[in-house]
């Protein structure tokens, strides 16, 4: 004997899986959060001074 399918549950289950697979694309697309995105831009200024701090004076004379 088959078993009886409800459309309409199929269907909105069908869409829940695609639903999570889209976020699950987007998570791996855009995953930095704000914090982790500023967090990396200090870090790239401090290594920016860092660099500028050490560079020698060029003698031109």
């Amino acid at each position: 004997m088959t078993n009886i399918v409800n459309l309409r549950q199929a269907r909105k289950a069908k869409a829940r899986v695609d639903k999570a697979q889209a976020a699950q694309e987007n998570r791996a697309r855009f995953g930095r959060t704000k914090a982790q995105r500023l967090a990396d831009a200090q870090e790239e200024q401090r290594r920016i001074a860092l660099l500028d701090g050490a560079r020698r004076e060029s003698s031109d004379d």
